[in-house]
This record gives C-alpha cells, sequence and structure tokens, in this order.
C-alpha cells in the first residue's frame, strides 16, 4: 500500500513540475538524485549543473544572506511543488481491532466455547425428556422455569466476556490515543532557526519549505536535508543513518551535504534546504518502513494464527526463569519497544504463578465434580447410560466443565496488566502538569525505584539566568560591576569587541517581555552574561556585530567539551588578524603570557604570576560559587599567515584582557527538593563542566553535601586517574570504591559523565542494584541519558539530541520536577501493590469456596455469573479505584524499593491471609449452619435449573459486601491504622466503591434467574452489611499482629537476577527496628564529637602554657575546623582521612563503633 500512495505522489508532483517548470529552475527528482550523492561527487555535481551553491540558491530563487522573502504566496507554491516538511505517521489500530486483540486471550476463549455448548443444549429438547431414570435429582425440578433458565447462564456469560473485552479495548484505544498526543506535542514544540526576509525567526519544523536558509548550530537535529553554504567547524553524527559512529566533518568544498535526522555535534553555520518530508532521506526510509512494515505484519499474523494458542500459553512462561530471556525474545519481537520493566517482569512472572495454581485447582474442582457425579449415578444407585439420557449427562458435564472455568477465570489476575496500564496512564497524565513529560511509560514506574540521580548544575539546579557580578580588569579585583570610567579606554574597547564579536550571533539580550521584568535572554546563557555585562559597562555590543556581520568571521574556532573555550578570528582593516578568545579561566590562563595592566598596556604575565591570580582572584570568585571566565585576544600579522588549523600554535600566547566571575543562582526550590530526595533514600550526585570550587560552593548551597561529612569531590582529570589502571582501562572495582561516598564530579567530560552512570548501574557492591536516573541538556549527555535507568532531558535549554535519547521531558528545566516524578513513580508502585493485595484476597477466598463447595455439595455456591461480576469488580473497578490514588508527601519518607524487592511484602502477605481466613470462615459458617441462622431452606444439593435460593443469595452477597470494605482497607499497605486517610481525596474510588454497591443491590433484588439470585429481605441484608463491615475491624486486628513474628510467611513476585539476594536483608522487620537503632547510633556520633571538640580545645589550651608557637596552634585548629565546615577536597595530594588526623583513642573507637555511613567524625 505505502508503494502506491508514494508512486502517486511522485506522478501528482512531476505533474505540477510540468506546470512550474519555468518558476524553479531545479525539479524534485534533481534535488532528490543530488542529495544521494556525497562527499567529492556532490561537490563535483554542483559545479557541474549550477556552478556553485550561488548558482542553486538563484535556481531556487533564494538568497544565501536574505533567505527567502517569506509571502504566503511563495511558500504555499514551494510547499505544492517540492512537498511539506511532514512525514504522515503509520495508522493507528482501529477500535475493532483492538476488540479482536482483546478476545485472543485464553480463558475467554475457553469461556466462550463452554458457554456456546451450554447455550446449544439447553434449547436442544431430548426425546427421553421426561424419562425419570436418567439422573437422581433432575426429576424435582422438571417445572416450567426449566427450559427458560438453561439458555440464560450461557447468554450472562457470553455477555459479561463481551463486557471484559469492550473495557480492554477502550482503554487500549485510550492509551494509544494519549500516546499519539504525547507525540504531537512533542514535535509541535520542536522550532528551527531559518533566515526570511533577513531577518533570524523560529518556525515550527513542519514549515521548512525548499529554498530556506537554515541556521544550523550545536545539538540540532537537522530536521530536512540540505547543502551548506557558510559555517565553521561543522561536525555531524551521521550514525543514525550510516550507522558510522565517525562524526563527519563538514565544509563547503568537500563535503557540504547534510542530511535530516543527523545530529549537529560541534560548530554552527547556515544550510540551503534542498528536501523536505517525504523527499529526505529520513523521509524515504520511513515510507520504505511504512511499506515494509504492513507486510511483515501480514506475515506475522499468518505464524501467530498457527501457533496462537502455543504462543499464548508459552509468552509469559519465559519470564518466570527471571526477567532476562524474556527480555532478549522481547527485543527480538519488537526493536521499537524499550524492554520491559522491573514491575511488568516481577507481575508477568506473579500471574504466571497464580495462573498455574489456578489452573490446577480448576482441573482438579472439575476431575472431583465428574467423579462424584459419575460414582453417585452409576455406582450407587446402579443406573445404566440410557442412549436418550446422553443429553442430560452432557448437560451435567458441561455445567462441571462451567464451574471449573469459572474458578480458573476468578483465579488468573487478568486485572494485573489492566492495573498498571492504567495506573501509568493516569500518572503520565497528571505529570503533564507537574511539567514531566514522559516519553516512555515504564520511565515513570522505575523512577520510583531511583537510588540516584546523576544531576547537570547550571539550568537544573540553578536558575541558568548568567549575570557577572564580579571582575578583575586592569589589575583590579572588582567585587561588583565596575563604573565604566574606571577601566582604560583601551581595555574597555578591546572588552567590548572580543564579547560581542566572540559569541554565537544568535544569542542576544532582549527587552524584558512586561514591564519591570528581566530583560529576555535567547541563546548560549553565559554569552547572555557576558553580553549583559557590556550593556551594564554602559556600552552596546550590536553596532560592533552590524559592522563585522557573521559571514565576515574569518575563522571560528567553536566551542566544545574538549577545548572548554571559543575563539573567532578576524581581519583587520590593515590585512592583519586580530583573535578574540573566552574560556574556562584555568585553561585560557595557562595560555596567556601577557595581561593589560591599570593603564590598558600589556605587561609579561609569568607562571608565578598566574598561580597567584589563581589563589587571590580565581579561588575566591569560585568559592563564592561564581562561574570564572578569561577573555584575552592575540594579534597575528598578515605575512606569513598563520596555519589555523593547527590548533596548538594559534591558541597560546594569548593577551589576557579580563577574568569575570559569572553568577548563576541556586534554583530557590532545589535546596528544599533535594533534602526530599535524601530523606527518600535517594542520593544527589552532581555532575559539572565548571570548576571544582564553584561546584563545591554551589553543591554546599543545594544540600547535596554537608560540612563535616565524608564525601568526596573529584575533578574529571582525577575521577579518571584514580578509575583506570595502569594499561589505561578503567576497573569496576576502582569505580567500587570511588561512587559511594562521590557527591561533586566536576570538569568533567561527557565520558565522564557516562562511565559514572555505568560504573554505579554495574556495581554488585550493595546488596540492591542501583537504579539510577541522570538529567542531561547537552549534546554530549546522549550516552549517559541513554544508559541510564531514566533519563531527564530539559524541556526549555536542551538540544533536540538529548530529547531523542531521554525517556523524560522536564518542561520547565527544574529539578524539584525530579522529586515529583519520584513521588509519581512510587505511587504508581503502591497502587498496584495495593490492587494486589485486594485482588488476591479476593482469589483465595473465591477459589476455595467454589473448589471446597464444589467437592462437598456437588455445586460452586458462587455461581458463573455471580463470579464474573466479582471478577469484574475486582479486576476493572478495583484496578481503576486503586489505581488512581494520588501521591502524598509521605511516599517521600521510606527508602525506594529495589530491583529485587518482591511485590508482595510480608505484611502484605498478612493482610491476604488474615482477610481469606475471616472471610472463609463466615462463608463456610453461612454455607453449612445458614439455613439455620435465617430460618430459610437450604440452597445445598439442589438439582440441575432449580430456581435460586435465599440461602444461596446470602452468601453471594456476604461476599460481595467483604469485598467492598476490604477494598478500603486495601488502600493501605504498610500496616497503616487508618485507611480511610485521605479518601475523599480519590473522587474515582469513592464512585466506583459507591456504584458497585448500588449495583449489587439491583443485582441481588431484581437479578433473578440470570445471576440466580432471589430477592433478600432487609435484615438480611442488614447483615450481609454487618459482616461486610466486620472486614474493617478485622483489618486493625491484623494490624496489631507484629510482622516480624510471622517469619514463615514467604514473599511473592520477586524479580531474581542471577545473585539472590538473602531473604533477611530484604525484611520489612529491618525498617521497624532502624529507628531506635538510629537514635542510638546518633546519639554515639554527638558524644564522640563533643569529645573531640573538648579535646581539640585542650591542646590549644595546652599549647599556649607551653608557649609554642601561637600561629601552629591556630593553624592546628583551624585545619580541623574547616575539615567540619568544608568539604574533604580530594583533588589535593595532601588530603588526610578524618579518622587519621585525630589519631587519638576516642576517634579510633568511634570508627570502630562503625556507624554504618562513618559520617566523618569531626
Amino acid at each position: 500500500m505505502g508503494d502506491m500512495t508514494n508512486s502517486d505522489f511522485y506522478t501528482k508532483n512531476q505533474r505540477n513540475e510540468t506546470n512550474h517548470a519555468g518558476d524553479f529552475g531545479c525539479t524534485l527528482e534533481e534535488l532528490r538524485s543530488l542529495m544521494e550523492l556525497r562527499g567529492t561527487e556532490a561537490v563535483v555535481k554542483i559545479k557541474e549543473t549550477y556552478g556553485d551553491t550561488e548558482g542553486l540558491c538563484r535556481r531556487l530563487k533564494t538568497s544565501p544572506i536574505e533567505g527567502l522573502p517569506g509571502t504566503a504566496a511563495d511558500l504555499d507554491k514551494r510547499k505544492l511543488i517540492f512537498g511539506k516538511n511532514f512525514i504522515p505517521p503509520k495508522k493507528p489500530k482501529t477500535f475493532l481491532q483492538l476488540v479482536w486483540e482483546a478476545l485472543q486471550d485464553v480463558t475467554l476463549i475457553i469461556l466462550e466455547i463452554a458457554a456456546i455448548i451450554s447455550l446449544g443444549l439447553s434449547f436442544y429438547q431430548p426425546p427421553g425428556e421426561g424419562n425419570e431414570g436418567c439422573a437422581t435429582a433432575a426429576a424435582g425440578a422438571e417445572d416450567e422455569g426449566e427450559a427458560e433458565a438453561g439458555w440464560i447462564e450461557g447468554a450472562a456469560i457470553l455477555l459479561s466476556v463481551i463486557c471484559v473485552v469492550l473495557v480492554t479495548a477502550f482503554n487500549d484505544w485510550s492509551k494509544e490515543k494519549q500516546f499519539r498526543g504525547l507525540q504531537s506535542r512533542i514535535e509541535q514544540e520542536q522550532k528551527f532557526t531559518v533566515v526570511r526576509g533577513g531577518q533570524v525567526i523560529q518556525i515550527p519544523v513542519a514549515e521548512i519549505v525548499v529554498g530556506d536558509i537554515a541556521q544550523v548550530k550545536y545539538g540540532d537535529l537537522l530536521p530536512a536535508d540540505g547543502i551548506f553554504i557558510q559555517g565553521n567547524d561543522l561536525k555531524i553524527d551521521e550514525s543514525s543513518l550510516t550507522g558510522e559512529s565517525d562524526q563527519v566533518r563538514k565544509s563547503v568544498d568537500k563535503d557540504p551535504m547534510l542530511l535530516s535526522g543527523t545530529h549537529v555535534m560541534e560548530g554552527s553555520g547556515r544550510m540551503l534546504v534542498t528536501a523536505v518530508g517525504v523527499n529526505s532521506q529520513t523521509g524515504i526510509i520511513f515510507t520504505l518502513l511504512g511499506a515494509g512494515g504492513e507486510e511483515e505484519e501480514k506475515k506475522d499474523k499468518k505464524a501467530k494464527q498457527q501457533d496462537g494458542a502455543a504462543a499464548m500459553e508459552m509468552q509469559p512462561l519465559k519470564s518466570a526463569e527471571g526477567g532476562d530471556g524474556d527480555d532478549k525474545d522481547k527485543k527480538k519481537a519488537n526493536m521499537h519497544k524499550k524492554e520491559k520493566s522491573v514491575l511488568q517482569g516481577k507481575l508477568t512472572k506473579l500471574a504466571v504463578q497464580i495462573g498455574k495454581a489456578g489452573l490446577v485447582m480448576s482441573a482438579i474442582t472439575v476431575i472431583i465434580l465428574v467423579l462424584y457425579f459419575a460414582i453417585e449415578t452409576f455406582v450407587i444407585n446402579k443406573k445404566q447410560w440410557l442412549p436418550e439420557c446422553t443429553p442430560v449427562y452432557v448437560q451435567y458435564f458441561v455445567k462441571f466443565f462451567i464451574i471449573g472455568v469459572t474458578v480458573l477465570v476468578v483465579a488468573v489476575p487478568e486485572g494485573l496488566p489492566l492495573a498498571v496500564t492504567i495506573s501509568l496512564a493516569y500518572s503520565v497524565k497528571k505529570m503533564m502538569k507537574d511539567n514531566n513529560l514522559v516519553r516512555h511509560l515504564d520511565a515513570c514506574e522505575t523512577m520510583g525505584n531511583a537510588t540516584a540521580i546523576c544531576s547537570d548544575k547550571t539550568g537544573t539546579l540553578t536558575t541558568n539566568r548568567m549575570t557577572v557580578v564580579q571582575a578583575y580588569i586592569g589589575d583590579v579585583y572588582h567585587k561588583e560591576i565596575p563604573d565604566p570610567e574606571a577601566i582604560p579606554a583601551k581595555t574597555l574597547e578591546l572588552l567590548v569587541n572580543a564579547i560581542a564579536v566572540n559569541s554565537a550571533y544568535t544569542t542576544k539580550i532582549l527587552p524584558p517581555e512586561r514591564e519591570g521584568g528581566l530583560p529576555r535572554q535567547v541563546g548560549n546563557k553565559t554569552e547572555c552574561g557576558l553580553l549583559g555585562f557590556v550593556l551594564n559597562l554602559k556600552q552596546d555590543y550590536q553596532p560592533i556585530r552590524n559592522l563585522i556581520p557573521e559571514e565576515k568571521l574569518y575563522k571560528v574556532y567553536t566551542f566544545n567539551s574538549v577545548r572548554k573555550s571559543m575563539s573567532t578570528v578576524i581581519k583587520m582593516p590593515d590585512g592583519s588578524f586580530r583573535m578574540y578568545s573566552k574560556g574556562a579561566s584555568e585553561i585560557v590562563l595557562k595560555k596567556c603570557s601577557r595581561i593589560l595592566n591599570a593603564a590598558g598596556e600589556p605587561r609579561i604575565f609569568r607562571p608565578r604570576d598566574r598561580d597567584e591570580m589563581i589563589k587571590k582572584v580565581i579561588e575566591p570568585m569560585a568559592c563564592d560559587g561564581l562561574r570564572t571566565i578569561c577573555i584575552g585576544y592575540r594579534d597575528f600579522s598578515s605575512s606569513p599567515e598563520p596555519d589555523w588549523d593547527n590548533e596548538n600554535d594559534v591558541l597560546t600566547d594569548l593577551t589576557c584582557i579580563c577574568v569575570v566571575g559569572i553568577e548563576d543562582p541556586v534554583r530557590p526550590e532545589v535546596p528544599e527538593a533535594i533534602r526530599k530526595c535524601q530523606k527518600a533514600g535517594i542520593t544527589v550526585r552532581m555532575v559539572t563542566g565548571d570548576n571544582i570550587n564553584t561546584a563545591r560552593a554551589i553543591a554546599i548551597k543545594c544540600g547535596i553535601i554537608h560540612p563535616g561529612e565524608d564525601f568526596l569531590c573529584l575533578e574529571g582529570k582525577e575521577f579518571n586517574r584514580r578509575i583506570r589502571n595502569e594499561k589505561g582501562e578503567i576497573e569496576q572495582e576502582r569505580i567500587d570504591k570511588i561512587w559511594p561516598k562521590l557527591r561533586v564530579l566536576a570538569r568533567s567530560s561527557p565520558t565522564d559523565k557516562h562511565t559514572l552512570v555505568k560504573g554505579i548501574i554495574d556495581s554488585t557492591q550493595v546488596e540492591q542494584r542501583q537504579v539510577v536516573a541522570v538529567t542531561g541538556d547537552g549534546t554530549n549527555d546522549g550516552p549517559a541519558l541513554k544508559k541510564a535507568d531514566v533519563g531527564f532531558a530539559m524541556g526549555i535549554a536542551g538540544t533536540d539530541v538529548a530529547k531523542e535519547a531521554s525517556d523524560i521531558i522536564l518542561t520547565d528545566d527544574n529539578f524539584s520536577s525530579i522529586v515529583k516524578a519520584v513521588m509519581w513513580g512510587r505511587n504508581v508502585y503502591d497502587s498496584i501493590s495495593k490492587f494486589l493485595q485486594f485482588q488476591l484476597t479476593v482469589n483465595v477466598v473465591a477459589v476455595i469456596v467454589a473448589f471446597t463447595g464444589a467437592c462437598i455439595t456437588q455445586d460452586s455456591p458462587l455461581k458463573a455469573v455471580q463470579m464474573l461480576w466479582v471478577n469484574l469488580i475486582m479486576d476493572t473497578f478495583a484496578s481503576l479505584a486503586l489505581a488512581t490514588e494520588p501521591p502524598t508527601e509521605s511516599l517521600l519518607l521510606r527508602k525506594p524499593y529495589g530491583r529485587n524487592k518482591p511485590l508482595i511484602s510480608r505484611t502484605m502477605m498478612k493482610n491476604i491471609l488474615g482477610h481469606a481466613v475471616y472471610q472463609l470462615t463466615l462463608i463456610f459458617t453461612l454455607l453449612f449452619v445458614g439455613e439455620q441462622m435465617f430460618q430459610i431452606d437450604s440452597g445445598r444439593n439442589a438439582p440441575l435449573h432449580s430456581p435460586p435460593s435465599e440461602h444461596y443469595t446470602i452468601i453471594f452477597n456476604t461476599f460481595v459486601m467483604m469485598q467492598l470494605f476490604n477494598e478500603i482497607n486495601a488502600r493501605k499497605i504498610h500496616g497503616e491504622r487508618n485507611v480511610f486517610d485521605g479518601i475523599f481525596r480519590n473522587p474515582i474510588f469513592c464512585t466506583i466503591v459507591l456504584g458497585t454497591f448500588a449495583i449489587q443491590i439491583v443485582i441481588v433484588q431484581f437479578g433473578g434467574k440470570p445471576f440466580s439470585c432471589s430477592p433478600l429481605e432487609l435484615d438480611q441484608w442488614m447483615w450481609c452489611i454487618f459482616i461486610g463491615l466486620g472486614e474493617l475491624v478485622w483489618g486493625q486486628v491484623i494490624a496489631t499482629i507484629p510482622t516480624s513474628r510471622l517469619k514463615f510467611l514467604k514473599e511473592a513476585g520477586r524479580l531474581t537476577e542471577k545473585e539472590e539476594v538473602p531473604e533477611e536483608e530484604l525484611n520489612e522487620d529491618v525498617e521497624e527496628i532502624d529507628h531506635a537503632e538510629r537514635e542510638l547510633r546518633r546519639g554515639q556520633i554527638l558524644w564522640f564529637r563533643g569529645l573531640n571538640r573538648i579535646q581539640t580545645q585542650i591542646e590549644v589550651v595546652n599549647t599556649f602554657k607551653s608557649g609554642t608557637s601561637f600561629q601552629g596552634a591556630l593553624r592546628r585548629q583551624s585545619s580541623v575546623t574547616s575539615q567540619t565546615q568544608d568539604v574533604t577536597n580530594i583533588s589535593s595530594p595532601s588530603h588526610v582521612s578524618l579518622s587519621n588526623a585525630l589519631s587519638s583513642p576516642t576517634s579510633t573507637s568511634a570508627a570502630a563503633a562503625g556507624h554504618p555511613r562513618r559520617e566523618g567524625i569531626p
């Protein structure tokens, strides 16, 4: 099908081309074939056909500098001829397809078959109908109701099946719809910069047309194919198209071809758009995929039909061996889906275990019923099997079979996948309001298990509004912005030029949007800070940029993570060259050999001057949490012209103009958010490209580190030195020594970030595998975002590449939104557990009742249709009610569940079994002595097709009432007492409980034959409700029993990894003992701290007495206190661990008292 439409599309376009041949100098086909060429071939082809890129621009009626005129008529015409920049998505599944898929469920198919057989038999009137000799009790009910009652059961079962199917299909459909809405939202938000009518504007990607001049910069995902016409240092990652991981360098004269879907890794420039939408390289691939996908699906369907049932049975079984095998199969089956999340793995496994148990139970039930019937009829009563009796017997057997299937239906928790889906979909919808745009559903739940967050600093922890607050100019260190008069005129002019020219021209400062607001910063925020500095010095950068437009820049060395600096070369009027440079101060200062003095004249700048400057200027700035940027320049003579490609020779011997300290204030809500994370057992680590002092200062402000703790702050170099062996290979055990204490990684490269994330994830040091979340905004963060369990990309500052690699997009770039994500994630997990606790209680009870009832009275007390109703309550409705509980702050007060934490904890197991005992006791009491209690006829041993009895109706009603009240109990799973806490915050829950109650009244009073119910009196109703209410009281009794006593209870639903974790470590009771122990330990620590303080003071006093150098004593004192106040800084070799520094018996005993985290004892 795909091919057809495509070819139609082209023929249509060709028709258009013939009409418009006069309009543009090249056709769609011509441009398509041009874009298929690479490298020098393409350069030759452009030369031969168009002369040069200018020629091509002329033919496409566009100007390389002014861009398209941008008139509506022109744009429409271009869209008509060359196509729109839009790739049509694959068609979604229709509702009917989803219904058909839901019908493929094995248990449902069995039920349908049984129901149809039952229906058929009920309409079949055998000739020997009146034959008394056929069966024992058949005669009792040969009244007029017999014939009409027969078909009702079958029909009712079919109806329930239809209900279940429709609900499932509707859920899938709405999920799909939501997902598409999400995709389109992500796509609409993507904008791209183009030049139209001489103005640089941002337009939605879909609006780009052939002939547009687009500005490409670092981090962009190219939205269309084009030809590179001007720019510098452009490097592209084409792996998404070619699979080659090396970055490709683009230049006008060697390889000007830019392809859609590739990533700009470095540099900037302009391109002429030559192909969009289905005609671009990505579009061509997509259309091939679209056509291919449909053929594949047809093949798949054929294969599926052949081994449908087998596949159905096999699928979950694979996962029973543990997540691994399953994941691999999954990956093969569908590449685009991410592997199963932790929760889904655990659930599949649990569902399979329960399903197997249910299958065994139902098989036994059927066998027992059949044997009982056969022995009673043919052995004890010595009946003959008469041919005319066959239909009657078959009808009995079908009835037994239906009872068996019903047991199975109730046993299999098909509500589990539904609950997960509802819970996730609900959370995702709500998370949108909390500024989390979830791209992969399971990321939401994984976030609840997160144990570590590696966060960027700039923009995530800080506001990303850079302002220069300190400066060192002309030998003077200004603590605030200096007066322009205080700066030598020469220096000022150089400074303004250096900042205006040597920053991306897309970076600007615009007037505030509303009166009294802050000026808007557009583009790179650090550069905005510098431009703001120019404006604060009462100067203007725009006139300089107008004088030296971007086309006139001679050479640009763009900023990248290796250079950590940016330089721009311009040609001076006299033919000589000047290069302006800016970058991280410790890097640029190393390259400076001169510095401008107070008169604005260069003076020699020696290494020892540099060391002094670092001590006196850069470190104080950094300790205030400022980023330090050094600005310099260098003049070159015109002859001989330097070899610009030899960077090492060009980027040295600079003259320093000034060093500025840029402040990026911490977001006000971040310290609180980080405190919440730490309370919730999540370690926050800061990974940044900044100087270590800056990073440490910000980390203290955020509360990532607290003075006096035992932790590490490392620089990237030092980190690499420590984790690599002599050969330079990374060793896991070396990383294991570092990561538990590492809190700040400064001056880190993207590879360091990736190494750290991988190291933490692969670590086997702690018993729980770490689940790591990473935030990133730059292109180079891609690998780390992909490697992490959950990748967060920044919605505002993030590049397209980062967003592609991420699982969740933070639409407000704010760290506190991550905490919300953790809350939602934990909530999903808890919702599933609540649902499980409820569901399994119902399962256990219903199965046992049906089973024993069938064995003792040859008939299940709960009929098939009633069971299906119970199934509907407990599966569909309960999953809706319990899966939509809103999260509370208290979720953040516990430690994360690990990967190996069982779904059903001991406390839950206690609740399930406890409630099951209560329910079974009451139901069996009602079953065997109920008729005496209520003075009614017994419903036991009723013949086939007899009218419904009050006795069994009471049992059914009581059963449902108990489930309803137990649903309220299930709202709490950690053994809390108040189960009503926050119940009105969840309107869905209240609606469902009341709704179920109302329907139950209708079923009992008016259900009649189909539901096997007979109407009850008011006092009988009261008893049912009273017994139901007993559930709440019983819940309190259960909560009183301490879980720690019940060692025999097993947990269930754990994902076994290769290494099994011993039971004890997973106990809930660990948590319970903890509080007391923690207090004890905290007491010990405070005591040792006090002792040490006193010791230090005594030492100082002694020093005074003995009259040894006062300075020395102070120095010792300060070294101790600074270790208390400041972070143990481990980038200096002179670091001494605290316990050695205070080599006194108390401190060693403190270490021996061994607080688990050994919070550095000052």
